[in-house]
């Protein structure tokens, strides 16, 4: 595997499904791939899970671990071909990238959706350039458009957690006070749709339609309770307006609607459904203290299977050098 972005790159899913469990009972067990082995982690954005879990499976599969943190303590790289570099940006990127693959054997890159040009951030500019131009195999740890790593670790945790053969899975849209990428509902979509024992619903105001390349069969219901009505599982995000239904809306916040909010009332129109989110969570925005703290959240387990999901992607990597 050369580059991990969307679900189909990982290959038949209930193989790699196998290979996670297998993972989960002895994550130590293939140490000796990364023996004498180095991963970059490149991060233009903040992080906590994807941070602490990448470099922790990282470690698991004996690797040395480099974390790069592009805006403290690096020169400001400029990403654009043909600019006069006359600003704050002393080094390109096009420069930079190949010799960030002179120190390691694999590269994951972070770097979010601008949400000013649609058409810039779905063609992944950035993790495009680090693909061609780092001549090493490269993982997304969330990019413009997907997160798969985090959709991955959610989909462990439904295998892990569902109560019947073929669990009513909901993405529901939340409110939100800052404009927010559709990177993590575009996996979820993706994944959930690409996965075989799970139907999936998605709800969200109108207007606020995913890419169809990320949502595939799904059905989408805008009525958000009639969406919830016996759901097995309910994974709230926010995303702001895609720009699908009306590429000027792209990257805005359209709808503020608070009773969107998931709280116990929402959640008493499931089948005793739980609760997933992907953190950081704006609490009584998103989601109300009780149903977040209540005994059907699955936020901590959710995270805690970000390690997982990616040592099979980094595994999958290391047997392919």
């Amino acid at each position: 595997m050369k580059s991990f972005i969307n679900v189909e790159d990982l290959g038949p899913l209930d193989k790699a499904m196998a290979e996670a469990f297998e993972i989960k009972k002895d994550r130590f067990k293939y140490q000796h791939l990364g023996k004498n082995k180095t991963l970059m982690m490149i991060f233009f954005n903040n992080s906590l899970r994807t941070r602490l879990s990448t470099q922790k499976a990282a470690m698991n599969l004996g690797m040395n671990v480099i974390v790069l943190d592009v805006n403290a303590g690096a020169w400001k790289l400029e990403t654009e071909r043909g600019v006069i570099m006359d600003g704050d940006k002393s080094e390109h990127l096009l420069e930079a990238i190949p010799v960030m693959g002179c120190y390691c054997d694999l590269i994951g890159v972070r770097s979010f959706a601008g949400l000013t040009d649609r058409e810039y951030d779905y063609a992944e500019t950035v993790l495009q350039q680090f693909i061609k131009y780092s001549g090493r195999p490269v993982f997304a740890m969330e990019t413009a458009t997907v997160h798969p790593l985090q959709a991955f670790a959610d989909l462990i945790t439904i295998e892990e957690h569902k109560v019947v053969e073929r669990p009513k899975v909901v993405l529901t849209w939340a409110p939100h006070c800052r404009a927010l990428p559709q990177a993590v509902p575009n996996s979820f979509a993706q994944w959930m749709d690409a996965a075989p024992d799970v139907d999936l619903v998605i709800t969200h105001p109108e207007g606020y339609e995913l890419d169809p390349k990320f949502v595939g069969n799904a059905t989408i219901e805008y009525d958000q309770k009639k969406a919830f009505e016996g759901a097995d599982f309910i994974y709230a995000k926010n995303w702001s307006n895609p720009g699908v239904t009306n590429p000027a809306d792209y990257g805005k916040i359209t709808c503020t609607d608070r009773s969107w909010t998931v709280d116990t009332e929402h959640m008493s129109w499931t089948n005793n459904g739980k609760f997933m989110h992907c953190l950081p969570v704006r609490r009584n925005l998103i989601v109300t203290d009780d149903v977040i703290e209540s005994p059907n959240s699955l936020v901590i387990p959710e995270a805690a299977n970000r390690e997982i999901s990616c040592s099979v992607v980094i595994k999958r990597m290391l047997e392919a050098l």
